[in-house]
């Protein structure tokens, strides 16, 4: 008869057998041998202190007091120099008021012994009764019992097998689980979401990508239904990975998955696995898909992978030895040894999709990927609406309209607009949160804090016309983001501040638009050379902008006819060209950079100079207001809004 296979629960070696149902695990090679030769080097080394200690003590004990003659002794009794005497037999032991030099000139001592000769008939006791040493009943020298010396020699053995159980404890777990028992390993990873009654994570708590909620619904399904699949030969995929920028709800995601279908939920940080002891990691990752087992089925939550699944073979580490591709490599063995009918699968995540290894990605592995992005319009006014649920809002409350001023927003930041418009709304002591509170936060959040900056009238005139430059270029340029907002109130690192956002998501981007853009960004630097002839250091941020939007037009989307219609640059602005093109295409994109910029400025400057009145009135507008919304600002710059949001979108 078969035996059956282990229960779940029983440890779990780390190598997996296959069509061997009746061979009894294997005992780690040389295990009892070496318990054994353990023992036997314990017991050893005991036998060796315990024989030390004695030593020590019996050293100590013989150097205790000396031994003097007996003539010695008589000669101490008759100058009355002796306080106390004990005597059993002819052996006596005394103690002297005053010290005296040991025999062979070797220190001093107080209490001593000696031996009475049988042969002595000196009237000894008139002698100490003439003297008045008292003769006690007790020893001078108190000695230790054999009990206390057994006691205090065999103190240092017990330490040194306390000390040999610990370290053998811990070398157990350690070859049980990778070498992070030596360093303090971190407990079991244990299922959150299990509690009973606790409410879950579900879809109806995750809102504005409901095409991402769709992909995921496969993965509800098939851990509800896991039947239905097999019978159709169906396979699930074995990794989910979400990808998209920071604060999009990926992890949100992942607990309302497991929410839905109703499954334990195991979640870790990637960042968690590593330690500086080569295979600590791949240990946590063999304990926790081990867990995951027991109670499958069940999701794995890996946040932020690309700690450990960058691509390999840079030469970043020690090559197959480093602890970062140890860990990987456990990842890629536990869900390659996945069958399907355990019902396990791993979501992870990751805003670096593009630096993952491949073996990652490939089919078996994570084989659907899902792209997160930051919500539309209807998507966060349905976010706004989750964040706000607990937050009481008041009747002039218009969550659709911050959803228009709020484009390309994560579900993240939206969430922190609604908590500051929340505290915004108990600092004035209300009971409701009003529109003007969400309008103050979300300036906040977009413009920065206000900084209580005190600048000389000259200063705060140009700062004025800087930002007037912007607006009015911003009005004035056919299909520019609208103007929003305008204030030369101090916030952040900007002495003044323009806002622009669009009437509606925009996903591609013309060249028009970006030029446009560019423009607008020149606004402020030719407004101050317009009217100051002098360029300041405050538009420092502006040409950051600007150079990012000029180098992705020449160099990336194909918008110079000298560069062509090809990507020579890296995705990143931020990086540096490095050998990403030519020396000669290089040189053609720089060139080109600097005649879109240099075109974009004399069109600014030229703009400006045609509307010098309407810079004019704007700049007073700001000195005497500060800020200006929307549409005082068009009133007063004479300009008709060019583009009207369609209320149908």
């Amino acid at each position: 008869m078969t035996n059956p296979s282990p229960p779940r629960k029983a440890a779990e070696p780390p190598w997996r057998t296959e069509g061997t149902p009746d061979e009894p695990p294997k005992p780690p090679p040389g295990g009892g041998r070496r318990m054994r030769g353990g023992w036997w080097s314990l017991v050893i080394a005991a036998l060796a202190v315990y024989l030390l200690a004695n030593l020590v003590l019996s050293f100590f004990n013989e150097g205790g007091e000396p031994t003097i003659s007996y003539t010695e002794f008589s000669k101490q009794v008759d100058e009355g120099n002796v306080s106390r005497i004990y005597a059993k037999g002819d052996a006596i032991q005394g103690q002297l008021k005053k010290a005296r030099d040991r025999p062979g000139g070797d220190g001093t001592y107080t209490k001593f012994r000696t031996e009475r000769p049988t042969f002595a008939d000196d009237r000894l006791w008139e002698e100490l009764t003439r003297h008045r040493v008292t003769v006690t009943a007790e020893p001078v020298v108190q000695h230790r019992s054999f009990l206390s010396n057994l006691l205090i020699s065999l103190a240092p053995m017990l330490l040194l097998v306390v000390l040999w159980i610990f370290i053998a404890r811990r070398m157990s777990r350690a070859m049980g689980g990778g070498a992070g028992g030596m360093l303090g390993r971190k407990a079991p990873p244990r299922p959150v979401e299990l509690e009973p009654g606790k409410p879950r994570t579900t879809f109806a708590d995750v809102a504005g990508i409901d095409e991402v909620e769709g992909e995921l619904n496969d993965v509800v399904d098939f851990l509800k239904n896991p039947d239905a699949y097999r019978r159709m030969g169906a396979k699930m995929p074995r990794g989910v990975l979400l990808t998209g920028p920071p604060g999009t709800g990926k992890t949100l995601l992942a607990r309302a998955v497991a929410g839905e279908a109703g499954v334990p939920f195991f979640s870790a940080s990637a960042s968690e696995f590593i330690e500086m002891i080569v295979g600590v990691g791949a240990s946590r990752v063999r304990e926790l898909f081990a867990e995951a087992r027991k109670v499958a089925p069940s999701i794995i939550f890996i946040d932020e992978i690309d700690t450990i699944g960058r691509a390999r073979g840079g030469g970043s580490g020690m090559g197959g030895h480093d602890e970062r591709e140890q860990t990987l490599n456990q990842i890629l063995t536990e869900m390659d040894g996945f069958s399907g009918s355990e019902g396990v699968v791993v979501i992870a995540a990751t805003n670096r999709a593009d630096i993952l290894d491949p073996a990652l990605t490939r089919p078996g592995r994570f084989d659907r990927v899902v792209t997160v992005s930051p919500p539309d319009r209807d998507g966060r006014e349905a976010i706004l609406a989750i964040h706000t649920r607990e937050i009481p809002l008041a009747p002039d409350v218009d969550l659709a309209q911050v959803a228009r001023t709020t484009p390309g927003m994560t579900g993240a930041e939206l969430a922190n607009l609604a908590n500051e418009a929340a505290l915004l709304a108990v600092k004035r002591n209300q009971d409701r949160v009003t529109q003007g509170d969400l309008s103050e936060a979300l300036e906040k959040v977009q413009l920065g804090a206000e900084r209580p900056l005190v600048m000389p009238l000259e200063e705060r005139r140009r700062t004025a016309y800087h930002e007037s430059g912007h607006a009015l270029l911003g009005m004035l340029q056919p299909g520019a983001d609208p103007v929003r907002k305008i204030t030369i109130v101090p916030r952040g690192r900007a002495l003044g501040v323009t806002l622009s956002t669009p009437d509606a998501d925009k996903y591609a981007y013309t060249e028009e638009y970006l030029r446009g853009r560019i423009i607008g960004a020149l606004g402020g630097m030719a407004a101050e050379h317009v009217v100051y002839d002098v360029i300041t250091t405050g538009s420092e941020s502006d040409l950051e902008q600007v150079t990012g939007i000029a180098r992705g037009m020449v160099g990336r989307w194909g918008m110079s006819a000298r560069v062509g219609r090809l990507s020579a640059l890296p995705g990143d602005a931020q990086q540096a060209y490095g050998l990403a093109a030519a020396p000669a295409t290089l040189d053609a994109i720089d060139g080109e950079m600097r005649r879109v910029v240099d075109e974009c400025y004399a069109e600014a400057v030229r703009k400006l100079r045609e509307h010098r009145a309407r810079l004019d009135a704007l700049a007073e507008a700001l000195l005497a207001d500060e800020t200006l919304d929307e549409a005082d600002a068009y009133r007063i710059a004479g300009v008709p809004r060019l583009a009207k949001e369609d209320p149908g979108e």
